[in-house]
């Protein structure tokens, strides 16, 4: 009798440990767990993670999957047509919220006024804050063209590694720039025109990047020939060289000048038949990292009877607060931007021919006079 009732308790149990077994090496159907957003501009989806695997699918920079499972640094996903398939690197997915975020910046930067335009000079990885600790949303190869409109200073991680005596100094800090590439119009005040004195195709794709020109999305187009996506985010500012137009590469060369900003004020007869820029530009001296984002301003103008760019005006010793903000007024070309530091006000500047001047408020000029 009491064998009986034991062989009505143990077989259930076998029979219990006998479908958990199967469940473990059949898993069967894999379950719905998040969606997720490809963030490389091409991803081959497997058919199995084995060393002799199948591609099943490229996917694109952008494109929405459901991840059905996680397997340490791999993923199983679902895409928009219904293909299951390997992602062998789950680093190469954003979640919804860091794509949201993404795009949060990308409809913030494509508002924002033009700085520079420039290239990257090696591979490099575009964060959604500035500072190398912040999430990666994206990595740009070399030679990718960009352009510039905001700058920041972040404090460089410190070595762990490190005595206790260096973690006792001051951090580090340096530069990144908030950048965009794009193939679309952007806002167009005072657009960099870095064609200027250069015939080469990488200049005038550069030149066509601000202004939404075919140059800039032939130069810039994916592994299927569409134009690349639009994506914002900062990159760290070393690893950007400026597309900077001959003279202010050579003005700014000899002045030991770092250039963050610069921007055509207008243009004016050449003494040959054609025209030529006339440039502003603002620039730090010394290394990254600073409070400011420019501490000097120059006005380069053209002179007719001499052939050459001269220097209509400079000031140094600010604290300038990008963007800088450029336009067109009755009295000539106006530039803007606010202060930095505690003061937070705004200059104004106008140039009337070749002078430069600041226009003050009423109170700037009644404090000037007391």
């Amino acid at each position: 009798m009491g064998w009986r009732i034991l062989r009505r308790g143990i077989i259930p149990l076998i029979l219990i440990l006998a479908a958990f077994t199967y469940w473990k090496l059949h898993p069967g159907a894999p379950r719905f767990v998040s969606v997720g957003h490809v963030a490389e501009r091409n991803v081959t989806l497997w058919n199995a993670l084995a060393q002799v695997k199948q591609p099943l699918a490229v996917l694109h920079y952008g494109d929405r999957v459901e991840i059905m499972r996680e397997e340490g640094t791999t993923a199983e996903v679902r895409t928009a047509s219904g293909v299951v398939g390997w992602m062998t690197n789950s680093h190469q997915m954003m979640n919804s919220e860091l794509w949201d975020e993404s795009a949060a910046l990308l409809a913030r930067a494509r508002k924002m006024p033009v700085q520079a335009v420039g290239r990257t000079n090696t591979i490099s990885n575009v964060h959604i804050e500035p500072g190398r600790n912040s999430q990666r949303v994206f990595q740009f190869q070399r030679g990718t063209p960009v352009v510039i409109l905001e700058r920041a200073a972040a404090d460089v991680p410190q070595d762990e590694n490190a005595s206790p005596a260096n973690h006792q100094n001051p951090k580090q800090q340096e530069d990144w720039d908030l950048v965009l590439r794009s193939g679309e119009t952007l806002p167009s005040e005072g657009i960099p025109d870095s064609a200027q004195n250069s015939t080469s195709p990488e200049s005038q794709a550069t030149s066509d990047s601000v202004s939404g020109g075919p140059g800039y999305l032939q130069s810039n187009v994916s592994a299927s020939g569409l134009p690349a996506a639009p994506i914002a985010g900062w990159v760290l500012a070393r690893f950007i060289d400026l597309d900077l137009p001959g003279p202010i590469r050579d003005y700014a060369g000899a002045s030991d000048l770092h250039v963050q900003a610069y921007f055509v004020l207008n243009r004016v007869p050449n003494g040959s038949g054609g025209e030529a820029p006339q440039y502003l530009v603002a620039a730090t001296r010394g290394g990254g990292g600073q409070p400011c984002d420019f501490t000097v301003l120059r006005v380069y103008t053209w002179s007719a009877t001499q052939n050459r760019y001269e220097t209509a005006y400079t000031e140094s010793n600010i604290c300038g607060s990008m963007p800088i903000h450029v336009s067109q007024s009755p009295s000539g070309p106006e530039f803007r931007f606010a202060e930095a530091g505690n003061s937070g006000g705004e200059r104004t500047y106008v140039m009337r021919q070749t002078m430069v001047r600041r226009l003050r408020s009423k109170d700037e000029r009644r404090d000037k006079h007391r």
